[in-house]
């Protein structure tokens, strides 16, 4: 692989739709035990908003140089309103974003401590979850963008994060998308079988044992993984399975792949791990743009992977460039 294969991405375009998530981040320094309870008293020191969920594989898709035109919904509060106004900055185009009257953006607070001129680290996570389910208008709406944008795009990729929008209506337009020739790819939580025939999935491990009913355990044996990925791609009977195994690396199943499937270790070392979250999320946007790109399966799984070796040593969901991933591709080899 080299940096003008990658750079061949810049002109790809990408039809992101899915679960839109604003991530915040509140940092604070331990100060003391607090007097009151068993706890620590952190004295704060700043906050920023950042974009998960589908709004993080844009921001990897853009850093990458592809052309996104992301479709999802907001609720009309601060969070949805910071979340848009960060993708625009980052030329993400957001026009296929709608803002919700009475819906709430789905807010992940994490909060990051440590002391002066040491790494932070997050000591709690606090959920906020729209309290109202996504009418089906607006599904509907959204599936509709996306049969438009996806007719345009070189590639399409649905990423569920388990908020509703990811329901039949997109499933139909992926279908379809999928049978007409485009690669469509699904980072899933959730309703895999209404998937069926669409390019790749690219579950964790977690997930794999939830769609299977296998211990998850159970799946660091690659025989047992193996079986597993047979069972799910009887399933959803789409052409690759690509599986994100953490400290493990990724596993890559489907059309005119062994039988074991073809594993590759986690790029990087796992002691100089910062960050895991949106490791995933960077893992499908490279997958898919390799694929849209014409490169071989096990070469996208490959690329997939450096770059999720890259992201993990950033703090929060973070972003890698081409120069990146071609930089942790070296390191890999030499490793090798």
């Amino acid at each position: 692989m080299t940096t003008s294969r990658l750079a061949g991405f810049s002109k790809l375009r990408v039809a992101v739709v899915g679960d839109l998530i604003a991530d915040h981040y509140l940092n604070a320094q331990p100060r003391r035990l607090s007097r009151e309870a068993p706890v620590m008293v952190m004295r704060y020191v700043s906050e920023t908003i950042g974009a998960g969920g589908a709004a993080n594989v844009a921001r990897n898709l853009r850093a990458l140089g592809s052309g996104v035109r992301l479709l999802g919904v907001v609720g009309d509060d601060q969070q949805g309103t910071e979340l848009v106004r960060l993708l625009d900055e980052e030329s993400v185009d957001t026009s296929g974003v709608r803002f919700l009257v009475g819906y709430e953006t789905p807010t992940k607070t994490r909060v990051l401590a440590a002391q002066s001129r040491r790494s932070a680290h997050q000591v709690l996570r606090i959920d906020r979850e729209p309290e109202h389910a996504i009418e089906p208008s607006a599904r509907a709406a959204i599936a509709r963008d996306l049969a438009s944008a996806g007719r345009e795009a070189d590639a399409v990729i649905v990423s569920d994060y388990e908020y509703g929008l990811s329901g039949i209506e997109i499933a139909a337009v992926a279908r379809e998308l999928a049978g007409a020739g485009k690669v469509v790819v699904l980072d899933p939580r959730c309703d895999i079988d209404q998937y069926t025939g669409i390019t790749a999935l690219t579950p964790n491990v977690d997930e794999v044992a939830r769609f299977t009913n296998t211990p998850t355990d159970r799946l660091d044996d690659p025989c047992e993984l193996r079986r597993a990925a047979a069972s799910l791609l009887g399933v959803v009977r789409c052409r690759f399975l690509l599986v994100t195994r953490g400290n493990l690396g990724m596993a890559l199943f489907g059309e005119d792949l062994p039988e074991d499937g073809v594993l590759v270790d986690a790029a990087g070392t796992g002691d100089d791990v910062t960050d895991v979250c949106g490791a995933g999320d960077t893992a499908t946007a490279v997958f898919t743009l390799a694929l849209a790109a014409g490169h071989r399966p096990a070469d996208a799984m490959n690329l997939a992977n450096a770059a999720s070796g890259v992201v993990v040593l950033k703090p929060g969901a973070a972003v890698c460039s081409a120069s990146e991933v071609e930089s942790a591709l070296c390191m890999v080899a030499k490793s090798g």
